[in-house]
């Protein structure tokens, strides 16, 4: 790049919401320019890559990159034992080697026409340019709009006047290969507040990779989250005979559960994934809300560029399909106020019933999805 750039569209961050806003809008022959601070794309990953089924029956990930299939989850009660076992008819979910399809979705991106510039940082904004500062020094950007794909922290939400995420868990896990597991494929969930303060701790064992991990409130942790992580590893379910290697992939960051903000879009930009908030409430699943808006983004700013009316950007309503999200929130609210194993206890007899068993199958095994604009 040269220090004075054009383009119609600037997208922020090449996480799967960025890449595939960015190729969305490049198919339609706009002219996008992808800037991503890292300088590859197979490091620093931050999520578990856990893809739902509807994900998978939606979106053409590539299989490869895709791990063996689970149907069974395993809810666990503060002391391990009496867990309900959850077993459904379908493939339900699968872990993405994100390091691999976060490369694939930049192949597509690049094929589609996408200029992607690794190792250039957002700097923020100015009256009428955006300013990065990429490996040979700062360059100035004109774009029509910015697109802020730059997680849940987002500065371009901030520079561009829009919602910013307050209602954040902080989670960490440990990834390591499982060669030989005798487990059968499955997703354990541990409900422990002194563990896990507000949220859950985790195993994913598929078969070739376990995934062990935490999440909650960051000013809730009594010895840090790395300790609570270490803690939980010694013990967790779901790895009989495996034996943890010393040399593990570390991953962790923040996770937006406070649902779709409401202000998301404005004449000069909008934001998408993370950054918008994109995240379920109670599962803190975002990997198909990232996919889902950032589709609506692409739409939205096709017709804005394409028709010379940046009012197009109305439909681009936060406030609109956070309605859908109402539910979950209220689920939300309710888990964050489980801050004792005796209550977690207490409140994971209503698991055992078969009122809750199927209230926990809908949500686990449901066929719902990020909401659809109306």
């Amino acid at each position: 790049m040269g220090p004075h750039e054009r383009a119609d569209v600037l997208v922020v961050g090449a996480g799967l919401a960025g890449l595939h806003a960015a190729t969305l809008l490049a198919r339609r022959g706009h002219d996008v320019l992808l800037a991503e601070r890292r300088p590859g794309l197979g490091g620093a990953i931050r999520t578990t890559g856990i893809f739902v089924r509807k994900t998978l029956d939606d979106f053409p990930l590539p299989p490869d990159c895709l791990g063996p299939p689970i149907r069974r989850v395993v809810l666990h009660p503060p002391s391990l034992r009496r867990p309900v076992t959850l077993d459904s008819g379908r493939d339900e979910y699968r872990v993405g080697d994100m390091g691999e399809l976060y490369r694939a979705a930049a192949r597509a991106a690049t094929d589609a026409g996408v200029r992607l510039a690794l190792g250039t940082r957002y700097s923020g904004r100015g009256e009428d340019h955006s300013l990065l500062t990429g490996p040979d020094g700062p360059v100035r950007v004109r774009a029509r709009f910015v697109v802020g794909a730059d997680g849940a922290r987002s500065r371009v939400a901030r520079d561009l006047g829009l919602d910013r995420n307050r209602h954040l868990l902080v989670g960490a896990e440990e990834v390591f290969a499982v060669p030989g597991s005798a487990e059968p494929p499955a997703f354990h969930c541990v409900l422990d507040p002194s563990l896990a303060p507000g949220y859950l701790a985790w195993v994913v064992n598929d078969g070739e990779h376990a995934h062990v991990g935490v999440a909650g409130y960051a000013d809730r942790f009594p010895d840090g989250l790395r300790r609570a992580v270490q803690r939980f590893g010694a013990s967790a379910p779901g790895l009989s005979g495996v034996s943890r290697p010393d040399d593990v992939e570390l991953r962790g960051g923040p996770i937006p559960v406070g649902g779709l903000l409401r202000r998301i879009g404005c004449t000069d930009g909008l934001l998408v994934g993370d950054a918008a908030g994109a995240v379920s409430p109670l599962t803190a699943g975002g990997l198909d809300p990232c996919l889902r808006l950032s589709e609506h983004a692409a739409d939205v700013l096709d017709e804005a560029l394409r028709t010379g009316r940046p009012a197009a950007i109305d439909r681009y309503d936060g406030a609109a399909l956070r309605a859908s999200f109402r539910g979950r929130l209220l689920l939300r609210r309710g888990l964050a106020q489980v801050r004792t194993p005796a209550m977690a206890t207490a409140a994971f007899t209503a698991l055992r019933t078969p009122v809750g068993q199927a209230a926990a199958r809908r949500i686990l095994f449901g066929d719902r999805s990020f909401p659809a604009p109306g």
